[in-house]
């Protein structure tokens, strides 16, 4: 597996499908991300499938978020439910869009004049379908976890695509409540193929005059990752918890993380969790750090602080995430929300 995943990092993309990467739950996003050893809820289709087999009942998930001063939009909802006491499924949906974008291809008509009643709108979204299982094993302490991806991704009557890949997880719990867990995402990697509209695609190139574009790629391969991550949790006097955790996020491609080479990137994440009667939650992480260069040439570290909040109560929980605090990265500020509803408040 090894040697094939250098042998793709050569010919695929560095970074394809990325919106299924900017990761869901505000409560995870609090802490940076760092929740793939000690996930246990409908988000785990998500982080990491083995961690659906701690479900008692049926749950649901929502959330929310805005990028790019409200441009683009981020929502995702989850379900999930336990088949017995040794397994569960889940299902989920991301998208991710940007809507009402003006289409000027049309703008000047044949005789060279301007006509702005031919101006029309279109959206770009991406669409991320998963399906999940997972199941205990026989050795005390450990489970997996198996997804089943679809992509659908459309840019307007332009173009679209259809993509598949899968994805495995594993967790282990020690007595001592240690928790270790290994994610793997686009295992066989996700293959992607696009169908552009060559009409369409030529009233663009035509418009700017000299440019000579030609068609992009039709194919995309999502080359495989791998996250690691072990957390721990601390209770105090009965009421308070403390739950650390550190994640390794391991990309099979050279750049601009902490730790790189040819044959992979490695990207630390630290996040903690604070709780009082697991009722209110305070949340932080730091995450995303990189080696910026200057303009003078010198190289600077930079990362992405996190911040959350959450509540719950009688099975229903509502975080909020706050990241890039202090402007410490090159990401823009995000306000994130979410919910989660466990069935068994209506019982």
């Amino acid at each position: 597996m090894l040697v094939s995943f250098g042998a793709l990092g050569q010919t695929a993309r560095k970074y394809s499908n990325e919106f299924m990467n900017i990761g869901v739950d505000a409560a995870a996003l609090g802490m940076s991300n760092t929740v793939v050893s000690f996930t246990s809820d409908v988000n785990s289709g998500y982080w990491n499938p083995a961690g659906l087999t701690a479900l008692e009942d049926n749950q649901l998930a929502l959330m929310h978020s805005s990028y790019f001063a409200n441009i683009a939009n981020y929502n995702y909802m989850a379900f999930a439910m336990p088949l017995d006491t040794e397994s569960a499924v889940g299902i989920s949906l991301i998208r991710f869009g940007v809507d009402d974008i003006l289409d000027t291809t049309q703008l000047i008509d044949d005789q060279g004049n301007i006509n702005y009643d031919r101006i029309k709108r279109f959206s770009t979204a991406d669409y991320g379908v998963t399906f999940s299982y997972a199941r205990n094993l026989k050795l005390k302490g450990f489970s997996y976890g198996i997804n089943a991806k679809v992509i659908r991704r459309i840019i307007g009557d332009f173009a679209s695509s259809w993509g598949f890949g899968l994805d495995a997880g594993l967790q282990f719990q020690t007595d001592k409540d240690w928790k270790v867990g290994i994610m793997a995402r686009d295992i066989t990697t996700t293959y992607n193929a696009w169908a552009i509209d060559k009409d369409k695609f030529n009233d663009i190139s035509e418009a700017v005059e000299g440019q000579n574009q030609s068609l992009p790629e039709t194919t995309e391969i999502t080359i495989p990752k791998l996250q690691v991550g072990v957390s721990k949790k601390f209770i105090f006097h009965y009421d308070y918890s403390l739950v650390t955790a550190l994640d390794l996020n391991v990309r099979f491609a050279e750049n601009n993380d902490i730790i790189s080479s040819s044959f992979a990137s490695i990207n630390p994440a630290f996040g903690f969790e604070f709780g009082y009667t697991d009722l209110v939650f305070l949340r932080g992480g730091l995450g995303n750090f990189q080696n910026e260069t200057q303009f003078d040439d010198s190289q600077t570290t930079t990362f992405q602080p996190n911040f959350g909040v959450g509540f719950k109560y009688r099975g229903i929980q509502i975080d909020y995430a706050f990241t890039d605090i202090g402007d410490q990265s090159a990401a823009l500020y995000s306000n994130v929300f979410s919910l989660k509803l466990d069935f068994s408040i209506f019982r």
